[in-house]
């Protein structure tokens, strides 16, 4: 008899403890199969310290197949689910489709960015959801701050330094926190000009800072903000985005070259799908963590509405302290259900107190319900951290104690671009890259990506519940964050002298583009009637008896001598080539007609002193020959003239490379 298949769509919070709890529960009893995008399980709650560069990157990401012993991992996201025919379809990170057969399925995919209609938004900010973003955030604050000390123009510096974060949960306070430690340290090291200093804005429509907190809590928070210099505005959000500025509910407007949105998430649309009963986007389902009416499907975490025990007729919040416990409770039960296990149990969970990083020693946090602030409070947040990570805990503390007793490193990476992380309700965890199925030829992101990219990361930075996280459509054109409109904080990806964007030169090149990897079926403009293909341009095609252009023909006596007198007149062939104005990279080169066909034939060898046919001086040209181009250089001299025996030139352009489709170098190739 088969083992059973288990199936797990996600490794957020929820999704990996079950994994790791059915797998010690199982012992090889089952087929444990867990489907995520990446290959590793994010921390979400350290991420703010991977954007003001305590921690590196790998700190936070904890391997899946390196953790999860008798799990086996499928890269992809989730496209649809058969409930009657218990299949699961995915797309695999390369575009390759796959199908998982179960006979549990259990979901677990987190959530994702929520969309709110603010003009502006969707192409001028940035959210904080992943990796890729956190990455980008750091560059980005580090960029401004640096071009802020370089800018001699008091306005454009007050712009770039100023950084606004909208949403005062746990994500966006703890941004706002880090961040102005951050630009502190870089403009003491770097003082500016205008002697001005960062100055950062937290925005919220709500009445308190962290209002999911104790009211003493969020009191002791806003007051460390303010002492380090956090402009804290309540009940104020943004009306609109612009690409140079934002403008605030009260009328206020704000000119500023970064704007972060960490307003908060909404579950995954996967969900949404199956149609079953659902509670405000979340799937219902009974205090067992399983669906009523299908007994092979569980759900927990961000896209299940748990019903919560301890407070009858409410549903638990999507924290990340709920789905963690949620996963191992789901894991029992369905451990259960296959007879494996014992008997299933329901979810009940009471909250043990919540802890808020403020960065250095100072943090706010609540322990079994007793409030505490101060260096207290920041032993607590750490210490409870590193309990709660599953791995890399050595790593991190090590990274804790280096920054310190260390100054901070602040540089930038360039490894995320802007138009990698644009703000949408689509995967934040996965970076746009060129290729990807849901990306345009150079690399962007596709109009109308597929939502929800089953990933798993419960709540906006692993702990707020409420609200969400908006915006969908290309980063490409936000500034400060790379907007291609021209706004003057951040390098425009379609800009001169900005950072270079996919298909521009100096970037990395775009699919399709000279340099890069061809696009499919894209081998590049298709030659007209009269154009010659773009691997065998005219330049290349010698006319009729006349030899190739850089192979020597027969010399009579004489001739090298002649040919040796106009040498240190040439032009050096690659230059010559990419120098015309008339030449555009990848494109064929117009002809009179469509190339003539000639025999084939050896070359004979040149001789040592002799030089190739094309290094024949401009001026020397034979009747009938096709006039110089426009761009090559008259000569000093006009040189001897050839011999009367000798065949007529071929069209006077700017000798290059031979090409060859054997792939060997002929001779004279330079």
């Amino acid at each position: 008899m088969s083992r059973p298949r288990i199936v797990i769509v996600g490794a957020g919070f929820a999704g990996y403890r079950t994994a790791r709890t059915l797998s010690r529960l199982t012992r090889h009893q089952a087929d444990i199969t867990l489907l995520n995008p990446t290959d590793y399980f994010l921390y979400l709650p350290l991420l703010p310290q991977v954007a003001a560069g305590i921690l590196e990157p790998r700190r936070v990401s904890v391997s899946l197949s390196g953790t999860l012993p008798r799990v086996r991992l499928v890269l992809g996201e989730a496209d649809g689910i058969d409930l009657d025919g218990r299949t699961v379809h995915y797309t695999d990170p390369e575009g390759g489709e796959g199908t998982l057969r179960y006979d549990r399925l259990v979901l677990a995919a987190g959530s994702v960015n929520k969309l709110l209609p603010i003009p502006g938004v969707a192409e001028h900010a940035h959210g904080f959801r992943g990796l890729p973003e956190a990455l980008y955030l750091r560059d980005h604050v580090t960029r401004q701050v640096e071009l802020a000390a370089a800018a001699g123009d008091r306005a454009e510096c007050a712009a770039r330094c100023t950084f606004v974060v909208v949403g005062a949960g746990y994500t966006g306070t703890e941004v706002a926190a880090h961040g102005q430690m951050y630009t502190d340290a870089q403009v003491r090291r770097h003082p500016m000009r205008t002697g001005m200093r960062p100055r950062w804005m937290l925005l919220d429509v709500a009445e308190r800072v962290l209002p999911e907190m104790d009211e003493r809590l969020s009191r002791t928070a806003e007051r460390v903000l303010r002492q380090r210099g956090v402009d804290v505005r309540m009940g104020i959000s943004v009306k609109e985005a612009t690409h140079d500025g934002v403008l605030l509910t009260d009328g206020t407007t704000v000119d500023t070259r970064t704007l972060v949105w960490c307003v908060g998430v909404r579950p995954d649309p996967l969900v949404e799908s199956l149609g079953l009963p659902m509670e405000r986007g979340r799937l219902l389902v009974d205090p067992h963590l399983q669906v009523p009416g299908r007994p092979e499907l569980f759900a927990c975490g961000d896209v299940a509405a748990v019903p919560d025990l301890n407070r009858p007729g409410q549903y638990t919040p999507m924290t990340a302290q709920h789905a963690w416990r949620h996963g191992k409770v789901c894991a029992q039960n369905v451990a259960a259900s296959l007879g494996i296990g014992g008997e299933r149990r329901a979810y009940r969970h009471r909250d043990m107190g919540f802890v808020v990083d403020l960065g250095g020693a100072k943090a706010a946090a609540n322990p079994l319900g007793v409030p505490m602030s101060g260096p207290a409070a920041g032993a607590v947040t750490r210490g409870y951290h590193l309990a709660a990570m599953p791995g890399n805990r050595v790593r991190v503390a090590a990274d804790w104690l280096l920054d310190a007793v260390l100054p901070r490193q602040a540089v930038q990476l360039g490894l995320v671009r802007s138009w990698s992380v644009p703000l949408e309700s689509a995967s934040p965890e996965v970076a746009r890259v060129p290729g990807r199925p849901d990306g345009d030829a150079a690399g962007g992101p596709a109009d109308g990506a597929r939502a929800g990219t089953r990933a798993g990361g419960e709540s906006a930075a692993g702990r707020s519940g409420a609200g969400a996280e908006a915006g969908a459509g290309a980063a490409e054109h936000r500034p400060g964050g790379g907007a291609a409109r021209g706004r003057q904080g951040e390098p425009a990806a379609s800009q001169p002298g900005r950072e270079p964007a996919k298909n521009q030169p100096g970037g990395e090149p775009a699919k399709g583009q000279p340099g890069g990897e061809p696009a499919k079926n894209q081998p590049g403009p298709e030659p007209g009637k009269n154009q010659t293909p773009k691997n065998q341009s005219a330049k290349h095609q010698p006319p009729k008896n006349q030899p190739p252009k850089n192979q020597p023909a027969e010399k009579q006596p004489g001739e090298a001598q002649a040919a040796a007198a106009g040498a240190g007149r040439q032009r050096r062939p690659a230059e010559a080539a990419e120098s015309r104005p008339d030449r555009v990279p990848g494109k064929p080169r117009k002809t009179s007609g469509p190339p003539r066909a000639t025999k084939p034939s050896t070359p004979p060898k040149p001789k040592p002193s002799a030089m190739p046919k094309s290094s024949r001086p401009p001026g020397a040209r034979a009747p009938g020959a096709p006039a110089p181009s426009r761009s090559a250089r008259p000569p000093a001299d006009p040189g001897p003239e050839p011999p009367a025996n000798q065949p007529p030139p071929g069209p006077d352009i700017a000798p290059g490379p031979v090409k060859r489709t054997d792939g060997r170098a002929a001779e004279g190739d330079s």
